[in-house]
C-alpha cells in the first residue's frame, strides 16, 4: 500500500469517527440531532465520501501504473531478450498512436502492427494488450462489469441464453415399481444478447502529447477507459434494452419484474432499518455469500445514520484495503448511477448477486487518430469504438428497494 493510500484511508476512518461521535452524543443525551449537529454530520458525511472517490482513484491509478510497468519493462529477467511479435505490436500501436504512421521509423514494429489493419478506412484495432488493459481499467471504475458474468462473442452476432419459464413440480412419493405422476408445468425459454455499438471521442493537445512526461497511450488509455466505463455504467443500471443494456432498475419481464420489488418498511422519503431487513431477506440465503448492496451516496447518507435495536450502526465503513463498506453483514457498493429520488414507489437501491447479470461483449476495440479534422486547434482526436450488451439473467438474484 502506497503512503499515499495509507493516509487517505486513516483520515476516512477519522472522519467516520466523527461522525457516530455526533449521534452518540445525542443518544447518550436522549435527544434529537441539533440543527447545527445535522449540518455537520452531513459536511462530515460529504468529506468521507469525498476521501472514498480519492482512494478509489489511488487505486486504480496505482493498479494501472502497475499495468503499464508491467508492459513496458517486463521481468528484469526478460530485459535484453528478442521481443516478441506481441511486443512489436504493441510499440506499433504506440507509435500510430504519437504519430499517426504506420510506416518509417521503427519499420520492424511497425511491419508487425500493420498486419491486418484496415488501410482503406483508417482504422487499427488494438492489440490485444491494450485490449485487456483497458478492460481492466474498465472493471475498476465501473462495479457491474467487475461483478458480472461477461462472455466474448467475437463472431457471432448474439448470445442465447437459456432461462427457465417455469419450474417442474415436486417428485411423488411412490411405490417401487411406479414412476409418479407425468411432469408437465416444466417450460423453458430464451433471452438474447446482441452486442450493440458505442463510441467516443477524445481531443488530447499536441502540445501535451510532445511533453507529456507519461506514455502518451496511458491518456488515451485512462480518458477512453473513463467514457466507455460511465456509458457502461448507466446502460447497465438504468438502460431500457433498446440498442442498448438493460438494467437492473427498469422493471421488465425480460429481465427483473416488479415482482422483486421491496417497500415494506421504508417510508414515502427515506430508507428505514425495517426495509433493509425486508429487502435482505426477501433474497434467498444462497445468495448472500456473493450478495451485495447498491446505493447512491444518498441513500447511504440516511442508512448511515440508522442503527439495530441494540444501539449497532448499520453502516460499517471500511478502513481497510480491498475491503468494501457493509450494512447487515453484506458488502455495500456506492455508485453514482443509482437512482436517488426519494418519493413514494421510486427504485432507491438494491441488494442482488450480480453474477447472474450476464454481459456480451464483441471486443472488437478499435482506435482512429484524427490528425487533420483538429490541426486548426493544434489537437489530435483519437475514436474508440466497442460493442456490448447485458441484462439480468435470474431475477430472484435480485432485491429492488422502492419507498412506501
Amino acid at each position: 500500500m502506497s503512503d499515499k493510500l495509507k493516509e487517505l484511508r486513516e483520515n476516512r476512518g477519522r472522519i467516520v469517527t466523527e461522525m457516530r461521535g455526533l449521534i452518540d452524543t445525542a443518544l447518550a443525551e436522549k435527544r434529537d440531532l441539533s440543527d447545527e449537529e445535522t449540518a455537520k454530520h452531513g459536511e462530515l458525511y460529504d468529506e468521507q465520501a469525498r476521501v472514498a472517490e480519492l482512494i478509489k482513484v489511488e487505486e486504480r491509478s496505482i493498479e494501472v501504473s502497475r499495468l503499464i510497468a508491467d508492459q513496458q519493462d517486463g521481468p528484469a529477467e526478460n530485459r535484453g531478450t528478442p521481443k516478441t511479435e506481441a511486443e512489436l505490436r504493441m510499440e506499433g500501436f504506440r507509435t500510430y498512436l504519437r504519430t499517426g504512421r504506420v510506416g518509417g521509423e521503427g519499420a520492424a514494429e511497425l511491419r508487425a502492427f500493420q498486419a491486418g489493419s484496415d488501410t482503406e478506412g483508417g482504422y487499427l484495432t488494438a492489440p490485444q494488450q491494450f485490449v485487456q488493459q483497458l478492460i481492466k481499467a474498465v472493471d475498476d471504475a465501473v462495479f457491474i462489469r467487475g461483478l458480472a458474468t461477461v462472455w466474448a462473442v467475437p463472431t457471432a452476432e448474439s448470445l442465447g441464453v437459456p432461462t427457465l419459464a417455469t419450474d417442474a413440480e415436486d417428485s411423488d412419493w411412490t411405490s417401487e415399481l411406479l414412476t409418479g405422476n407425468e411432469e408437465d408445468t416444466l417450460r423453458f425459454g430464451k433471452r438474447e444478447l446482441r452486442p450493440h455499438p458505442m463510441a467516443k471521442r477524445v481531443k488530447i493537445s499536441r502540445t501535451l502529447v510532445r511533453k507529456a512526461v507519461m506514455p502518451v497511450e496511458q491518456i488515451i488509455i485512462d480518458r477512453m477507459s473513463y467514457k466507455i466505463g460511465i456509458t457502461q455504467e448507466k446502460a447497465f443500471m438504468t438502460g431500457n434494452g433498446a440498442q442498448k443494456p438493460l438494467g437492473i432498475f427498469t422493471a421488465s419481464a425480460d429481465g427483473i419484474s416488479t415482482a422483486r420489488d421491496v417497500s415494506t418498511g421504508n417510508t414515502t422519503t427515506s430508507i428505514q432499518f425495517d426495509g433493509l431487513i425486508e429487502a435482505k431477506y426477501t433474497l434467498k440465503g444462497a445468495y448472500w455469500p456473493r450478495a451485495q448492496w447498491l446505493f447512491h451516496r444518498d441513500a447511504v447518507k440516511q442508512v448511515a445514520k440508522l442503527k439495530d435495536g441494540d444501539g449497532q450502526y448499520l453502516w460499517q465503513p471500511s478502513v481497510q484495503q480491498g475491503q468494501p463498506d457493509r450494512v447487515h453483514g453484506l458488502p455495500l457498493i456506492v455508485s453514482e448511477y443509482v437512482p436517488n429520488t426519494f418519493t413514494t414507489g421510486l427504485y432507491v437501491g438494491m441488494l442482488g448477486d450480480f453474477k447472474h447479470y450476464w454481459i456480451a461483449d464483441a471486443l472488437n476495440l478499435q482506435m482512429q487518430a484524427l490528425y487533420e479534422l483538429y490541426a486548426e486547434t493544434n489537437q489530435i482526436g483519437y475514436i474508440s469504438r466497442m460493442e456490448t450488451d447485458g441484462m439480468p439473467t435470474l431475477e430472484e438474484a435480485f432485491v429492488r428497494i422502492t419507498l412506501a
